[in-house]
């Protein structure tokens, strides 16, 4: 009698309510990266026991996602902002909003809107808002993490020193995640593309492609 042997696990996914919340919350994350995010935050934090973190909180769109993962799993969810917009988002650029600029400043301020999108998807104490430069944070980090996701400032300074300052806090089996990854200089910036070619020279091994998101693991060290 011939055995059927099973096929590989569906990947994890959100609930429709977390993915309703995710697709309602300002943001420009697509589904599919998105749900990509998901699987490697929960993969990740199960097989660690680790927080998740992000850098580029923005309103809050993916860390609905990294957040559901983290009560998932037991963990937390840590992300990242100055909540001050990256360059794009700034007036006259085209990602600018101009309902996200504090009136009373004349500055962007997203942190208002990023917590009333975790409250609105109940979210809350799952995830902690560090509020600063990525840098400055990742330099008096000092804990371990189960994924880092880079998605911030999107030119070589800022993406790069994302890199630089967070990718050494990654726990030997944890995941770094990129996004907006554009190999062709048509389609978008290449900051963080250079960023992924970064990864892959200094050991770290492609997971999964999908859209302009990229998985890597950092490659398991030689024995002996």
């Amino acid at each position: 009698m011939t055995q059927t042997q099973p096929g590989p696990a569906a990947a994890p996914a959100p609930t429709p309510e977390v993915l309703a919340a995710f697709e309602a919350a300002d943001g420009f994350m697509p589904v599919d990266e998105g749900l990509a995010l998901y699987a490697a935050a929960v993969e990740a934090a199960q097989r660690t026991g680790l927080p998740v973190l992000e850098i580029g909180t923005y309103c809050g769109r993916s860390a609905i996602l990294l957040a559901d993962a983290a009560r998932r799993t037991g963990t937390v969810a840590l992300t990242v902002d100055h909540h001050r917009g990256s360059e794009e988002q700034q007036p006259g650029w085209e990602y600018h909003d101009p309902t996200l600029v504090d009136p009373e400043v004349g500055l962007m301020d997203t942190l208002p809107r990023f917590r009333r999108t975790l409250h609105e998807a109940g979210l809350e104490q799952h995830v902690i808002a560090l509020v600063g430069r990525s840098p400055q944070v990742a330099a008096v980090w000092g804990g371990k993490l189960a994924l880092v996701f880079i998605d911030g400032g999107h030119t070589d300074e800022h993406a790069g020193g994302d890199y630089q300052g967070w990718a050494p806090h990654l726990a030997e089996d944890g995941l770094l995640v990129v996004h907006d990854v554009f190999p062709d200089p048509a389609d978008g910036g290449q900051a963080p593309y250079r960023v992924y070619l970064r990864a892959l020279a200094e050991g770290f091994e492609e997971v999964s492609v999908t859209g302009s998101l990229r998985v890597l693991r950092r490659a398991a060290r030689a024995a002996g």
